[in-house]
């Protein structure tokens, strides 16, 4: 018998900050909202994929129709991302992940002691380029660089070095854009050369509009005859 089973799509999202503890109170992180991705994973629901959202500490709600996995930091971020990865059609790394962690973190917080402190450093797990490694025939794998100088530069080093499909540019110095606020403007590049702007918008519009440029080419994978 032939016919056709429908595959819904389905999406792994990052969002949010990471945190980088030092010890039990102080810890490394950034001004990220988390409102690009959770805006991004309500898109992704509202279309009617399944979407799995990783999320570092925010204050938001949970998107309907979404799981979402919290985690804190970027150890724990890739080790819920690494089997989840597997099974997506498409990839969203939209979280912003610490590039660095201390080199050790104390199990006590340490006192005040008015002399000068130093802080060793060491990189975290690269997730995006890590998992963009392994990725299988079909898959879609779509990164993000906030910027604050050479942006279109940057972005298209990320999207060559990292090897992406696309990668959404914002520059995070524009007032009222970019992390931590409601609008954001972005240069969506491909890597069969696409350029496109949109914005300034309303991050959910934002979202629209990246969903329906890397979208249209996957919306059909999955649909197999028997």
């Amino acid at each position: 018998m032939n016919g056709r089973v429908s595959h819904r799509l389905r999406c792994l999202i990052t969002a949010g900050p990471t945190r980088e503890h030092l010890d039990p109170v102080r810890f490394l992180s950034n001004g990220s909202s988390g409102r690009m991705g959770y805006a991004l994973a309500e898109a992704a629901a509202a279309r009617g994929w399944r979407v799995d959202l990783v999320s570092g500490p925010v204050a938001l709600p949970p998107p309907r129709g979404v799981n979402v996995h919290p985690v804190v930091s970027a150890g724990q971020m890739f080790e819920m991302c690494e089997p989840l990865f597997v099974q997506c059609d498409l990839f969203f790394a939209v979280a912003a992940v610490a590039d660095y962690r201390p080199k050790s973190v104390s199990p006590e917080k340490p006192g005040k002691s008015g002399r000068p402190r130093r802080l060793v450093l060491v990189p975290t797990i690269d997730i995006l380029k890590t998992l963009a490694a392994r990725k299988q025939p079909g898959q879609i794998v779509v990164g993000f660089a906030a910027e604050t100088h050479d942006l279109e530069a940057r972005a298209r080093r990320k999207l060559e070095e990292k090897k992406l499909d696309w990668i959404v540019a914002n520059d995070v110095s524009r007032p009222g854009l970019g992390m931590n606020a409601d609008d954001n403007a972005v240069l969506l590049l491909g890597r069969g050369g696409d350029r496109l702007a949109y914005g300034p918008a309303p991050k959910s519009a934002v979202a629209g509009f990246i969903l329906g440029k890397v979208a249209p080419a996957s919306e059909t994978r999955g649909n197999s005859s028997l």
